[in-house]
């Protein structure tokens, strides 16, 4: 008796930048794809910290499963959190899939086209942040951007500082880190 061997389930994972997008259309496009789990979530692409229902998916993927995504950019914006995932996946024998991009990792020429789809998503990055430099400089320069505001008042942590109290203690007291504190009277030191 010869057994077909386990195709496993589509996992779909949808992922809007911020709050103010929508990832219908994505897990339309998931659905549509035959994905009998879908999971989304409003976080950057830029870090794959506080990720949690991309951890949940891949926590819940078996070997023989394959996570589908409508795009890499999607998943991942570096070459190195890419990499990791695809690993990570690989390890546990689940394939990774695009939708609207000829990238399956459970075929060579499919890992090729995702580590190019790589590249060129973390050169988006890259240019992107170099554009808001440049924006954020341009209006540096014309007075019109002045910044963050203070957070916590310098004075009053100068103060503080003075009474003997710590960094740790400043910090609680003021509800803010504590690398701030130390910033702030390094700075004034």
């Amino acid at each position: 008796m010869n057994a077909t061997p386990n195709k496993g389930q589509l996992l779909g994972y949808a992922r809007a930048s911020s709050s103010d997008q929508d990832t219908a259309i994505q897990e339309a496009a998931l659905a549509a794809a035959g994905c009998s789990v879908i999971r989304s979530e409003k976080r950057s692409g830029t870090s794959l910290k506080g990720r949690d229902e991309l951890a949940t998916l891949i926590a819940f993927a078996r070997s023989g499963d394959t996570i589908v995504v409508t795009r890499i950019d999607r998943l991942a914006r570096s070459i190195a959190d890419l990499a990791a995932l695809v690993r990570q996946l690989e390890e546990k024998g689940v394939a990774l899939k695009a939708t609207e991009q000829p990238v399956d990792t459970s075929t060579a020429a499919g890992r090729a086209f995702l580590q190019m789809l790589g590249v060129f998503a973390e050169f988006e990055t890259a240019i992107r942040r170099e554009r808001q430099l440049e924006g954020i400089a341009k209006a540096k320069d014309a007075g019109k951007y002045q910044g963050r505001k203070a957070t916590i008042d310098a004075e009053t942590v100068r103060k503080l500082r003075a009474e003997g109290k710590g960094a740790t203690e400043i910090a609680k007291q003021l509800g803010v880190a504590r690398a701030s504190v130390y910033r702030l009277l390094s700075d004034a030191a």
